[in-house]
């Protein structure tokens, strides 16, 4: 079969492979779709922590299922997708029902080889059903799944100001779950196509550039009491940093974007607001139900995320303009 190997940053490679055998409790999928995701864009630039190379990426996947063992009520050839964070069982966080932060966790496509293959073998245990849902649609689960874990963190209750900071595929997501979730979302970004975009697609009546004057938008957006939630989903240090800024006092601060370096902030200004800062990584299978029961129900669309389509034989070429901002990439679908 042939794969795509990130080689080295900024390096991508075809290289023929065997096709996998099912071991026991694996299953093997037929890739029919691969998101490409910002952990994909970060690790291929070098700027993804927790990386090594060289590596296959992807895990946003939709597809067939071929083969299987120890997966009870699947079918051969049933459209899935799956979950791409593979746990231990055993630690910590698994026994306290927090898979998603296994002490030992292998995420897909980042920690071991991924989707950007013809067939994957994967733990039957993270076989999702496809429940009739399209190919786009089951590839595009994964990220939002991400952000209703955020703002299943955060706690959101009706009505109260949630600032999402990056409109990205992730940030969107978040968005989605946010305003789904009650929330009265303030979308933050310093490109004004995704503004934009969040205005028209997701309809959010609050968008604000970061590069002009937030911290006097967002007073007035909130009639001065700022957000009561704040959530990153850019993975960039200055914003992460900023963003202490935007808290309203009593404020939950949750980071889904990852970077590299440390955060710094006024200990002063943390402490007084009586701040809660927590972490968001990855998500559970519940939230994956979750996102699954809002698109089936038509309360998300993520299929308008869909601004670039590539095949598999021509993702090579065309994989380093997808991290030109000039090139107005919201989320690239590669299809097999």
């Amino acid at each position: 079969m042939k794969t795509l190997v990130c080689v080295e940053p900024g390096i991508f490679e075809y290289r023929e492979a065997d096709a996998p055998l099912a071991h026991p409790g694996q299953a093997i999928i037929k890739i029919r779709r691969i998101g490409i995701c910002g952990t994909d864009l970060h690790a291929f630039e070098g700027t993804q922590p927790f990386f090594e190379y060289p590596r296959i990426l992807g895990h946003e996947l939709a597809g067939d299922l071929v083969d299987f063992d120890q997966a009870p009520g699947f079918q051969p050839g049933e459209a899935v997708t799956i979950i791409p964070y593979f746990n231990c069982g055993k630690c910590i966080a698994c026994r306290s029902g927090k898979p998603n932060c296994c002490t030992t966790i292998k995420v897909c496509g980042v920690h071991v080889d991924g989707g950007m293959v013809e067939y994957l073998a994967v733990p039957s245990s993270s076989l999702v059903h496809g429940n009739n849902l399209s190919y786009d649609q089951l590839a595009l689960i994964e990220p939002l799944a991400i952000g209703a874990h955020a703002v299943r963190r955060a706690a959101i209750q009706p009505g109260e100001f949630v600032l999402v900071i990056g409109a990205g595929p992730i940030g969107l997501g978040t968005m989605e779950s946010a305003r789904i979730a009650g929330g009265e979302v303030i979308a933050m970004d310093i490109n004004e196509t995704r503004l934009k975009f969040c205005r028209e697609k997701l309809h959010l009546l609050h968008t604000v550039n970061a590069a002009d004057n937030a911290l006097q938008q967002i007073h007035h957006i909130t009639r001065g009491d700022m957000p009561t939630v704040v959530i990153d989903a850019t993975g960039s240090r200055k914003a992460i940093n900023d963003a202490f800024q935007y808290m309203a006092h009593g404020a939950r601060y949750v980071l889904v974007g990852l970077q590299k370096g440390t955060i710094e902030f006024s200990h002063p200004e943390f402490h007084k607001r009586e701040g809660t800062l927590m972490s968001s990584r990855n998500a559970t299978r519940e939230d994956f139900g979750t996102v699954m029961q809002a698109m089936e129900k038509g309360l998300i669309d993520p299929t308008t995320y869909i601004t670039h389509r590539v095949t598999f034989d021509a993702l090579k070429t065309r994989f380093p303009g997808f991290l030109d901002p000039a090139n107005g990439v919201i989320k690239a679908m590669v299809e097999l």
